[in-house]
């Protein structure tokens, strides 16, 4: 049975959209391993706080990740 951990920073996506991530993650990975293998096919989503997440050695809060979404330089 496959379980697919998305991690993310803390209070970078509304609940809806973790429920879209949820869905269509779960849809690629039946697409994959096939119908049956729906009802075993764990999804979670694991939130990291803000400034416990960096890139390159510069750490990343919500409000950068809000930045670069909106085309903007973190």
């Amino acid at each position: 049975m496959p379980l697919v951990t998305i991690d993310v920073i803390k209070n970078v996506f509304t609940p809806e959209q973790k429920g879209a991530l949820i869905e269509k993650v779960t849809e690629a990975m039946v697409a994959v391993e096939g119908e049956n293998m729906r009802p075993v096919t764990w999804v979670r989503i694991q939130e990291f706080e803000g400034g416990d997440w960096a890139i390159g050695g510069n750490r990343l809060a919500a409000a950068d990740v809000h930045k670069l979404q909106r085309g903007e330089a973190a």
